[in-house]
């Protein structure tokens, strides 16, 4: 197996994601932690025993950890035996989405229905993203009218294809625009878009509604 550059970095992210340390995750793959912490800081890859169980301590598959399947889109494998849908209650469904990282955003757009990937923080029991002053996204949630916002949808997912089993949360409410005064604090919450650019203005969705789903085997 020859490297791609990539390898370090899904060990610490897979790694970071479950929080564990090099000793334990050395102690899960029978490795010396010195070995793993030169896997992750070097470009190249190991023999493919070496890799399977990593990807086992790690709690992944081997093609995620060499970076495969990319551009392929979740969910296209068979769904597990006796799969079971549970409905989650609105604590379990914050505690699954505390984390933050990507989610989605769904609005009546200038254009018709949009739906737009966002960078999020869930901060003070509100969901948290930023935008560009007077960009499209600015301008679409905007109702005009003094004390009137637009109701939007958040949704986060998340999908274990190994073990064909995943949660999908969605919360309504209407979206804020953060005022200067209050921009500070909300700024704890430490949301970075990848987009980059001049993404100052931040909103905040207060939920009204929270539902979520866990499918999972029996």
């Amino acid at each position: 197996m020859t490297g791609n550059g990539d390898f370090g970095r899904r060990i610490i992210h897979h790694r970071t994601n479950l929080g564990l340390t090099l000793e334990q995750v050395a102690d899960r793959a029978d490795m010396s932690a010195g070995y793993i912490e030169y896997l992750e800081g070097h470009l190249r890859t190991p023999d493919g025993g070496t890799v399977m169980r990593l990807a086992t301590a790690l709690e992944t598959t081997v093609e995620d950890l060499l970076g495969g399947g990319r551009d392929r889109p979740p969910g296209p494998g068979a769904a597990a035996a006796d799969p079971v849908l549970e409905v989650l209650e609105p604590g379990e469904c914050l505690r699954l989405v505390a984390p933050g990282g990507i989610g989605r955003i769904a609005f009546g757009g200038s254009h018709g229905p949009t739906v737009l990937p966002v960078n999020y923080k869930l901060h003070d029991g509100a969901i948290v993203f930023r935008t560009a002053r007077g960009g499209p996204m600015d301008q679409d949630l905007r109702t005009g009218l003094e004390g009137v916002e637009i109701k939007i949808g958040f949704q986060v997912d998340r999908i274990d294809e190994a073990r064909r089993e995943g949660w999908s949360v969605l919360i309504q409410g209407p979206a804020h625009h953060v005022p200067e005064d209050e921009v500070a604090k909300v700024s704890d919450a430490g949301v970075s878009p990848w987009a980059g650019g001049e993404r100052l203005l931040y909103i905040r969705i207060v939920p009204s509604r929270i539902t979520g789903r866990r499918i999972h085997g029996l």
